[in-house]
């Protein structure tokens, strides 16, 4: 039977056998874990020749000698030599010495597992039977994918220090959350969620993590910004792994810069995981390019509550770029009117992209001059991402083209509604 335990290396020597490719695997593993590794070869390959040369590596350029087994916690052996492997491990044997025989993994005490980690979380698989590498590489592989997927629940079960990650969501596919998204839910006690954002990926949590809405519908905002940043701190002291689910980018207009303020301020460990922002994606999933070769080559991005920019109102007159609006509806017609006003022409051409990647994308467009009321017709409703200029007219991509792939290709030309001028 074979068992399997976790031995702690740093700082503890280490001899390896050996100077080929196998053995320089076998070492830059163990340099990984901090051992200090001993290399007995009458000659090194040119990657343990450079460990060496680096001094990071001890080299005894010479045949082994049960001497060269003193002192030391671990073994390996991959001279190529079943003679000199054999040795090798009767001399670990008698001095009661785990052995990794790399030649034959049955002959040696110990095996070296194929290992895949996750935050820190370990996962090793070794063989109890006769030593297969290939089977335990594939099972290894598929324990990699589920970690990396976020398939595994990863919560702590001992107190530990408490933490906050900021994880963008993206628009609304569950699809578009990233795989760093999925593990960072995987190892949370608690989520403190958006209306917005991948929310169908909280059926997929475990039943006792805790779920705190703090959503935010346009005006109605029933827990202020300050009360979240409350809410994060106090949860990650309690020696919670506290996720904040938000959509898009939590650094595009997600006053995530406020909550990592929040925590840092109060000595609460924080870190980020960007998210594919609306203002990319919603448009990209109605096949609108936001920089076309020989049509635009810039983008300005805007929150819809503060009005237009200088740069913004320029770059829309000019037609020099491309110019997105977030969290628009509500300001469409003080946008439009402002616009029109200071000289924006009154053809360009604008798109709205209701529920971006979702079942319910629809697209409207018009022109400058008329969106107000053909949104109004239409009943475009929040949330919706808004595009306006030259890329933003109907036709430039058809459904089916390979920037639909992202999105649902095949549900957008059934919810377009276009105006013609």
């Amino acid at each position: 039977m074979t068992t399997m335990l976790g031995l702690q290396l740093t700082g503890r020597r280490v001899l390896v056998v050996g100077g080929g490719p196998v053995a320089a695997r076998r070492v830059q593993s163990l340099l990984a874990d901090a051992a200090r590794v001993v290399v007995v070869a009458p000659q090194l390959c040119e990657v343990l020749l450079d460990l060496h040369r680096w001094g990071l590596v001890e080299w005894r350029p010479r045949e082994v000698v049960e001497g060269d087994l003193d002192g030391v916690w671990l073994v390996h052996t991959a001279t190529g030599d079943r003679a000199t492997d054999a040795a090798v491990v009767a001399w670990s044997e008698a001095r009661q010495t785990f052995c990794v025989d790399a030649g034959a993994g049955a002959d040696g005490s110990a095996r070296t597992p194929a290992t895949t980690q996750q935050g820190d979380v370990l996962v090793g698989v070794v063989s109890s039977g006769a030593p297969d590498p290939r089977r335990t590489v594939a099972v290894r592989d598929a324990l990699a994918e589920q970690l990396r997927e976020g398939r595994v629940d990863l919560r702590r079960r001992r107190s530990s220090q408490g933490r906050v990650v900021l994880v963008g969501g993206g628009p609304g596919d569950v699809g578009l959350l990233t795989l760093a998204g999925r593990r960072a839910l995987a190892e949370a006690d608690v989520v403190v969620t958006d209306r917005l954002g991948p929310v169908a990926v909280l059926d997929e949590l475990a039943p006792d993590v805790e779920v705190i809405d703090v959503g935010k519908t346009p005006g109605h905002h029933p827990v202020p910004q300050h009360e979240i940043g409350r809410i994060l701190v106090e949860q990650a002291q309690r020696g919670r792994t506290v996720v904040r689910l938000k959509g898009g980018d939590p650094f595009v207009y997600g006053r995530g810069g406020e909550e990592v303020l929040a925590c840092r301020e109060a000595g609460v460990a924080v870190e980020v995981v960007p998210g594919v922002s609306s203002a990319f994606a919603a448009p990209a999933a109605a096949g609108i390019p936001l920089t076309h070769r020989g049509t635009v080559g810039a983008v300005h991005v805007m929150n819809g509550h503060d009005g237009w920019s200088s740069a913004a109102l320029t770059g829309l007159r000019d037609a020099s770029c491309t110019v997105v609006v977030l969290m628009g509806v509500s300001a469409l017609a003080a946008l439009a009117a402002e616009a029109l006003e200071a000289g924006a022409d009154p053809a360009t051409p604008v798109a709205l992209v209701e529920e971006g990647t979702l079942p319910g994308q629809r697209v409207t467009r018009a022109r400058l001059d008329d969106v107000v009321d053909v949104a109004a017709a239409a009943g475009v409703r929040a949330p919706a991402v808004i595009v306006l200029g030259a890329v933003a007219a109907a036709g430039l991509l058809e459904p089916g083209d390979a920037a639909h792939t992202t999105g649902p290709a095949d549900r957008t030309a059934p919810g377009t509604v276009t105006m013609a001028p």
